[in-house]
């Protein structure tokens, strides 16, 4: 699948844990390796360090060292960080900044991308499909979020008690809205202030104040509800998996189809695509030609492929990887996006990001 790189900003959990990606097999021969030092988002932490990678790299004649941190600081880090190899942020944005940082001219690869979803269990998704919420495609079992009338519910202050077949779940009560991590320290949060901005926008990507100021109000409104944020995505997501916290939870779609791959319980959850998302472009920035060999493989190894597919993430230049792997896994997930009628929003220059990101948070 062909498409424009412009997920903005994304603001991983810092973490600055470092690790070291060593192949345990020590009956190879790793005087021909090449080690490889670079930063990485954390969320792509599980795939490094998973021995099957770490193998199909030393295949390669490769040994990766990285530094796990947030997106949002990588480019601080890059700056202060001689010797490094690479960068790999969760979005184009950064990655344009740390381009601009090293004074590379080269367009870097995107290995492999996921688009943000919202998950619910399936009572809950059935209350809001009664109510032109969502809608279940009847042929392939895929579920879409509609985002204009939720952007109406936030707009109208809409309940879920005021929503047909909600009194017979006690959980939903209170104002409707979708739980996000904290757009100040996750990427995830920042996408969904990105996206939420474009729809409200009018279908248009904020460009300027005169952006920031329309959208001000419903984008405040959608982040003062949720009270206290988590910093990653992962949280909100296992509360939601222990059958706690919100009805409706914003993440990625790698984080959802990771639990079927691995054979971990899903229960009654339910995957719904916004029918207009965004996507997480993760990005190899290549400081050096280690660095580009790394980007190389990642991108091109067929092995690999498979990997990153088995953590449900999309590989950009075998996304049928990724759907071979999800049919017939419960839940549904849509493997094209574009024949599921999934749109993308156009999102804005880093600079927009933070003054949304201000705007939502009050302090604009």
């Amino acid at each position: 699948m062909r498409r424009a790189l412009g997920v903005v900003a994304a603001l991983a959990l810092l973490g600055g844990v470092a690790f070291a990606l060593i192949p345990d097999d020590k009956k190879k021969d790793d005087t021909a390796a090449v080690t490889v030092t670079g930063l990485i988002g954390s969320e792509k932490r599980a795939f490094f360090e998973d021995e099957a990678v770490k193998a199909e790299l030393a295949k390669k004649g490769l040994v990766v060292r990285a530094d796990s941190t947030g997106s949002w600081t990588m480019s601080d880090q890059a700056a202060k960080t001689p010797g490094l190899d690479f960068a790999f942020p969760a979005s184009s944005a950064p990655a344009r900044e740390i381009q601009r940082i090293w004074k590379l001219q080269d367009s870097p690869l995107v290995p492999f991308y996921s688009p943000l979803v919202i998950v619910a269990h399936e009572p809950v998704a059935n209350v809001l499909r009664d109510n032109k919420l969502a809608d279940l495609d009847p042929v392939t079992g895929v579920w879409t979020f509609r985002m204009d009338e939720y952007v109406n519910a936030l707009k109208g202050n809409r309940r879920w008690e005021e929503l047909s077949g909600a009194a017979t779940h006690p959980e939903l009560s209170g104002q409707l809205f979708v739980t996000t991590t904290d757009p100040e320290s996750s990427s995830s949060g920042a996408m969904y202030l990105a996206l939420l901005s474009y729809i409200v926008n009018g279908h248009q990507v904020v460009s300027d104040e005169a952006g920031v100021a329309n959208v001000k109000d419903v984008l405040h409104k959608a982040n003062a509800l949720q009270g206290i944020q988590k910093s990653s995505s992962d949280e909100p997501f296992r509360d939601f998996g222990a059958g706690i916290g919100s009805p409706l939870i914003f993440a990625y779609e790698s984080q959802a189809a990771a639990l079927p791959l691995q054979g971990k319980p899903t229960g009654d959850m339910v995957v719904m695509y916004p029918d207009t998302t965004v996507y997480s472009d993760h990005t190899v920035v290549a400081h050096t030609d280690n660095g580009r060999t790394l980007a190389d493989v990642l991108q091109n190894d067929d092995v690999l492929r498979g990997l990153e597919a088995k953590y449900g993430l999309r590989p950009q230049a075998k996304p049928e990887a990724f759907a071979n792997l999800m049919r017939e896994k419960k839940p549904t997930f849509a493997p094209d996006l574009t024949a599921a009628r999934i749109k993308q929003a156009t999102l804005p220059s880093l600079d927009n990001l933070r003054e949304l990101t201000a705007a939502a948070k009050g302090t604009k």
